[in-house]
């Protein structure tokens, strides 16, 4: 069975995270997307939330779970018999950081980094330009997906 972590904070989930997930979930039997558990930063939505958002936002794609991790993501990778990181690229700033990532990755525990860079319509997307945005009152329906939108305007102050 061919089995992979996406893995990031996504706070919160946007169409760029999920056009990396569906496509992955279509190379992999299994694909988990692990939401990171950083106590030194403080989220706009909690993990447990978050894990909600994104279970909405991909529950129609049947191969993939929602997990938390905290720590190495590679100790999460050895405990869970996960293999392969999925990560992400929008631009070459991000291939930069996340070569360094995958080679210590690889070096601390052989686990293997695929790159898929995301698709040119939502390339532009982060996580802090979309929660900027919903905090100055912009409209981020087309951005996010819909539950995500909804928690926006209620908790950002986002127009929908």
């Amino acid at each position: 069975m061919r089995r992979a972590v996406c893995p990031g904070s996504f706070d919160p989930v946007t169409n760029g995270h999920v056009d990396v997930i569906t496509r992955a979930a279509a190379l992999y039997d299994e694909l988990v997307v692990a939401v990171l558990v950083n106590p030194g930063k403080a989220g706009l939505f909690d993990v447990t939330e978050r894990m909600a958002l994104i279970g909405d936002a991909v529950s129609g794609l049947a191969n993939v779970t929602v997990d938390s991790f905290d720590g190495l993501l590679v100790d999460w990778c050895r405990r869970n018999d996960v293999p392969v990181i999925v990560k992400g690229l929008r631009a070459v700033g991000d291939f930069e950081y996340e070569l360094q990532m995958a080679q210590m990755n690889r070096e601390l525990a052989e686990v293997e980094t695929v790159f898929m860079p995301t698709a040119p319509q939502v390339g532009h997307l982060s996580s802090s330009l979309v929660k900027q945005i919903a905090r100055f009152g912009g409209d981020v329906s087309s951005l996010v997906p819909p539950a995500v939108n909804d928690r926006l305007v209620r908790v950002a102050g986002g127009r929908p």
